[in-house]
């Protein structure tokens, strides 16, 4: 048994390996449970009382200086910096494979730009708002449903700090520090405690537009919203306008445009009325330039608001809204001809 195990000691302290492949198959052929070792510790069971002792010793050693070996080769192979002849170090980079914009960005580049040909700048403010410039500046109640924490997200109370449920409060701060005229649009992110769904999601995105001069008028809101739609859907398209309600605009409206699916004739995404609603608009309500510093009897203006993923629905006919913040690349590669 001990001539056994020198001869295997003589054979270790001898292992040579080229690759890291070998050295495994060397760690299994004397390590395994199976292995060269193993098979010497099944046979120790049948030495003889007397010489137990000093052939496990020499097992010890045996595994011992197997361990070292293979552990010792192993390390050769970490400290050896593998070079492959086949690169060519003088050849250009690989080309790295480039994104394209998000739909959202391009919808919303679009919407800027047909307002900027109109003479709107772009004006811009925080996510995190206080009650003033989101609700009390224009024109909410007290008691206003949107105050309440099941339809906004709230950071603080009393006094209230939230994140904004709508574009609009950077209008109240641009009147508050600017002088008529003012013509501008709000794009930006909000936020509404929303259950997410396929048609509802916690945050979205808006576009507000705002004009405050002398003389302004529904007509003159009512030629913007038509330019906007023929330019965004189509020189075909036809606008609709219904009365509705909202704070912070007196008279208030909500237009719609003539389905661009099916041009009107009415179809399943229109639910067969042949009109698809995109935005909320109105004339600023006196109170609100009250509020924001601004002399209602000798200014008047209005203001619309349209949520940039509808618009990209309609634009793109996607049907799930939770499509566009969930970076699925098969989703956003189907842009890449629009950018």
């Amino acid at each position: 048994m001990i001539n056994k195990i020198n001869a295997l000691l003589n054979e270790v302290e001898n292992l040579k390996a080229a690759n890291a492949e070998e050295l495994e198959a060397l760690r299994i052929k004397y390590l395994s449970k199976k292995g060269e070792i193993s098979l010497l510790m099944n046979d120790f069971r049948n030495v003889a009382a007397d010489q137990k002792r000093e052939v496990g010793q020499y097992l010890n050693k045996l595994k011992e200086a197997t361990q070292n070996k293979i552990n010792e080769l192993k390390a050769g192979f970490d400290n050896v910096q593998t070079v492959n002849d086949d690169i060519d170090l003088t050849r250009t980079a690989y080309p790295i494979e480039l994104g394209t914009r998000h739909p959202l960005s391009l919808v919303k580049k679009e919407i800027c730009d047909i307002f900027g040909r109109l003479g709107f700048s772009i004006a811009e403010g925080p996510e995190i708002e206080d009650d003033w410039h989101v609700f009390s500046s224009l024109n909410f109640a007290e008691d206003h449903p949107a105050r309440d924490m099941q339809d906004t997200f709230f950071i603080e109370a009393h006094p209230d700090v939230v994140l904004r449920t709508h574009t609009s409060s950077v209008q109240t701060r641009v009147m508050e520090t600017s002088k008529p005229p003012i013509r501008i649009i709000c794009p930006g992110r909000v936020y509404r405690n929303e259950a997410i769904s396929y048609r509802a999601h916690c945050f979205f995105h808006q576009v507000e537009a705002l004009y405050v001069d002398k003389d302004v008028s529904f007509t003159d809101l009512k030629q913007v919203l038509l330019l906007f739609a023929k330019e965004m859907f189509g020189e075909d398209t036809k606008i609709r306008l219904r009365p509705s309600y909202f704070p912070f605009t007196e008279p208030s409206a909500e237009m719609d445009i003539s389905c661009n699916i099916c041009g009107g004739k009415g179809c399943p995404f229109c639910k067969h009325t042949g009109w698809v609603e995109i935005l909320g608009c109105g004339m600023v309500d006196p109170n609100v330039l009250e509020s924001n510093g601004i002399d209602s009897k000798v200014y008047s203006g209005y203001a619309l608001g349209m949520g940039i993923e509808r618009i990209t629905n309609l634009k793109y006919q996607v049907k799930d809204l939770r499509m566009f913040s969930e970076n699925d690349t098969r989703f956003l590669k189907e842009f890449e001809a629009a950018y």
